[in-house]
């Protein structure tokens, strides 16, 4: 038996109301785990563009800033 079918058989054995909050329990597992991809694409994307230019020297100082905050 698959994990998932171990999952169902066991949800189903539960009253309506626990059964509500096991949904609502894998709704925010399913946002988190959506977010925290969208965290690991940022970062690698981030990461591949700026890949070779840890080195570059800047062309701008703290003195180029508009605004300083302290």
């Amino acid at each position: 038996m698959s994990l998932a079918n171990k999952i169902i058989n066991n949800v189903k054995e539960l009253p309506e109301l626990k059964q509500i909050e096991v949904l609502d329990f894998i709704e925010y597992l399913k946002l988190k785990t959506e977010r925290q991809e969208n965290i690991d694409w940022s970062t690698l994307s981030i990461s591949s563009a700026m890949r070779g230019m840890e080195n570059e020297q800047s062309h701008y100082s703290l003195n180029d800033l508009k605004e300083s905050f302290s």
